[in-house]
């Protein structure tokens, strides 16, 4: 995904269809988190590009379910939008029912991507992903992998691996990725997929040794780590955090959100920030946002079925 080139970064001028009042920006997680430290940066640099306050408003709960029924219900006026992740309006509703339409969600601009990386604990034997399948194949049933949850994304991601790669290994599902990669970490685990952001502080620990990441093409902090994809085409996946707004939004809105939101991420102290901490940013226009929702929600259909779980929701 090729976000648009940066223009100027003069204040956009103040457009008839443009809320006049402050824009919140329900964010569906708790504060502190990767996503948060994400949102607040670039809300800053929006207020500054199109000159009014963008507040962000903490919503957590429900894998992203509480704020994305906040937004689904507000007025389409460009006054409230959602920075979110795919759990929110992918994984969760295919997963339970919710009290809002999944549909319910303009796409604006996807802001910036984190693949996964595949981290196993040093003291196996493997040091290649190809030695690692093959070793899982010679050990059926004796290898586990961590998950930040049953159900989140770190969890669909292995299973959908797992079954590819026709490893038989146990789920080990923890309450959020922090256990689950002190975990991998401490060898009470022997995989785990986990966020770049989280895994990449831990490069350099002798008791971890990254085999791989989930991402289209090689990640510029781990050049010589090859992805997943090289071993199995197709086979390309990283979570997202993008803005959307509620439906009805005119379409002069979306497109001043986006083309703002393109300029704030080619700033180059926004890029080296979020480089810093592991992520990708993109920045891309609403019609390839769209593009990327529609490939997520065929991937996680089929990692949900990989992953045994009852898809109950919509």
């Amino acid at each position: 995904m090729v976000g648009l080139a940066l223009t100027s970064f003069a204040i956009i001028p103040a457009h008839a269809a443009w809320p006049t009042r402050p824009v919140t920006i329900v964010a569906p997680y708790a504060a502190g988190g990767m996503a948060d430290v994400v949102v607040r940066l670039v809300a800053h640099h929006l207020s500054q590009k199109l000159g009014q306050p963008f507040t962000v408003d903490n919503r957590g709960g429900g894998a992203g379910s509480i704020g994305a029924v906040q937004v689904a219900s507000a007025q389409p006026d460009g006054g409230v939008l959602m920075f979110t992740s795919p759990s929110a309006i992918l994984t969760v509703p295919m997963l339970q029912k919710v009290s809002y339409d999944p549909d319910s969600f303009v796409p604006i601009s996807l802001a910036a991507s984190l693949p996964f990386v595949l981290g196993i604990r040093a003291s196996l034997p493997p040091k290649t992903l190809a030695d690692f399948i093959a070793y899982a194949h010679a050990n059926p049933g004796r290898l586990n992998y961590a998950s930040a949850g049953v159900g989140g994304i770190s969890h669909l991601v292995s299973s959908l691996f797992v079954k590819r790669a026709g490893i038989d290994a146990v789920h080990v599902p923890y309450k959020s990725a922090a256990p689950a990669t002190a975990a991998l970490i401490a060898g009470e685990v022997d995989m785990y997929f986990g966020g770049a952001p989280e895994m990449l502080q831990h490069l350099g620990n002798e008791r971890l040794r990254i085999l791989a990441t989930s991402s289209a093409t090689r990640l510029a902090n781990l050049p010589d780590t090859p992805t997943v994809a090289e071993l199995f085409p197709g086979f390309e996946v990283s979570t997202w955090l993008g803005f959307v707004a509620p439906r009805g939004i005119p379409a002069e809105i979306v497109n001043v959100m986006a083309q703002a939101t393109q300029e704030v991420l080619r700033l180059p102290d926004v890029a080296a920030r979020l480089a810093a901490l592991g992520v990708v940013p993109v920045g891309s226009t609403p019609e390839e946002f769209a593009a990327v929702l529609r490939k997520d929600r065929a991937f996680y259909a089929d990692a949900i079925r990989a992953a045994g779980i009852p898809a109950t929701g919509q």
